[in-house]
Formats: structure tokens, C-alpha cells, sequence
């Protein structure tokens, strides 16, 4: 897979964060694929998917830019490809 790239972003701490498009949140969530009411959240750092926790990281196979991904404040959802380039 290639390496992702930020699109818009910030910098927080040293570290860039790909924003929401609609709110400007750094956090997101994905639905897991096995149970649609369980969801992980993530944040894009530097281009990565970076999980809170590596217990989560762990219960996902893959997340890449086809991911149906949603904001955690708002209400944009849409494919990882839209917010990343």
C-alpha cells in the first residue's frame, strides 16, 4: 500500500494531523467490519492511521483508502480517499 499523504492539516504537538474536511476534528472512527455497532477511532498522524489504543490496532485487519471513515464531531463520513491524497 502507498505511503499516505496529508491533505489538510495541522500541527499538534509536533505531529501533523489530517483534519475533517466539513469541521476541522482530528479524530475519526471506522465500523468494525464484523460487528457494525462496534467502532475504533483513529487519528491520521503524519499520513499513518493511528489507533488509541494497540488493542484496537490489533481487532482490525486492514484500513485503507476505499475505509468508509467518519468524523467523530460531525456528521461527514466518507471514504479515507476523500481526506487524504
Amino acid at each position: 500500500m502507498p505511503r499516505l499523504q496529508v491533505q489538510e492539516a495541522g500541527v499538534f504537538q509536533g505531529r501533523l494531523k489530517m483534519k475533517c474536511p466539513a469541521c476541522s476534528c482530528v479524530s475519526f472512527y471506522i465500523k468494525d467490519p464484523d460487528d457494525e455497532y462496534e467502532t475504533h477511532e483513529f487519528e491520521l498522524v503524519n499520513g499513518q492511521v493511528a489507533f488509541g489504543s494497540d488493542d484496537e490496532a490489533s481487532h482490525i485487519s486492514e484500513v485503507h483508502d476505499e475505509t468508509e471513515t467518519y468524523c467523530n464531531k460531525c456528521s461527514w463520513h466518507g471514504k479515507l480517499k476523500e481526506i487524504i491524497s
